[in-house]
């Protein structure tokens, strides 16, 4: 080592920070805790094509282990194969609008537009017809949402508030859109309190969620904050029981949130400028 300083000095300076960031990268992900149920400091993950950079939601389809997605303001929606992501197949079934999250229910897709907008999908053949139900036609409020998730056996789908004039720095506020009820209305759901939450992180700025799924087997709510990377779980309720950090090199952008019928967890990234998007698989550990 002193001959390989006296000959080269860089050399050496390169080896310890490459020692350096090796101890660091692995240390990082100590510093990040696992449930029960989930490694999350740990996910399998899956590069996803140029298409979806943009990932905004995302959706299981169990008959054939896929997962059907939205991307923002693109008015597409894609089917993405587990076992082989870059062979992606797409339809065309909007205009450009800002597309937030997308629930799947008895062969209909439901899409949330982030001014409450429900607009469903329907297969007719190779084609898609649409049809939209106007969150504002309905309601005073104004807002942007970014949430949309169902019960696995419900026909309500919930929306959650990601910044609602009516809610305080501490509450969100949810609505309900009750599938089966031809009138297609909206109902005032659970105002989550999130001063446990808060209180445990030392914090004062209102949770930003951007995804929220209920956990088939718990019937748990998880909700992603992409922004404070952290997922938070409530019970049935809406009560406060949890949170868990999430490692930013993993979660750089997380968008989407999905559970399979036996409890397995996949979490959508955007590309957030660089890289590229991914999913993240999570193993239900205690299958």
């Amino acid at each position: 080592m002193k001959l390989l300083l006296k000959r080269c000095p860089t050399c050496v300076f390169v080896v310890y920070c490459c020692i350096f960031c090796a101890c660091s990268t692995g240390d990082s992900r100590k510093n990040y805790s696992d449930s029960d149920m989930y490694n999350f400091s740990h996910p399998k993950v899956l590069k996803l094509p140029a298409d979806l950079d943009e990932i905004s939601g995302i959706a299981y389809y169990p008959k054939d282990t896929s997962v059907f997605a939205i991307v923002d303001e693109d008015g597409m929606l894609y089917k993405i194969p587990l076992k082989n992501p870059q062979k992606l197949k797409k339809w065309k079934f909007d205009k450009k609008r800002d597309y937030e999250d997308i629930v799947l229910h008895d062969s209909t897709f439901f899409v949330l537009v982030s001014n409450g907008d429900i607009v469903e999908l329907k297969f007719n053949g190779d084609k898609i017809a649409i049809n939209t139900t106007k969150f504002s036609a309905q309601s005073d409020n104004t807002g942007e949402f970014e949430i949309l998730y169902k019960s696995p056996d419900s026909s309500i789908i919930t929306l959650i508030c990601k910044d609602c004039q009516e809610d305080s720095k501490q509450t969100l506020t949810s609505y309900n859109f009750n599938t089966a009820d031809s009138a297609k209305s909206f109902a005032r759901g659970i105002v989550f309190d999130m001063a446990p939450l808060m209180q445990k992180l030392g914090i004062e700025k209102h949770l930003k969620p951007s995804a929220a799924a209920i956990n088939p087997i718990t019937k748990e709510l998880y909700i992603i904050s992409s922004i404070q990377k952290l997922v938070v779980i409530m019970d049935a309720n809406g009560a406060f029981k949890e949170f868990y950090k999430l490692n930013p090199i993993d979660y750089k952008q997380p968008e989407g949130i999905a559970f399979t019928p036996a409890g397995d967890l996949i979490i959508s990234n955007e590309f957030a400028e660089d890289g590229f998007a991914t999913l993240l698989l999570l193993k239900n550990k205690k299958k």
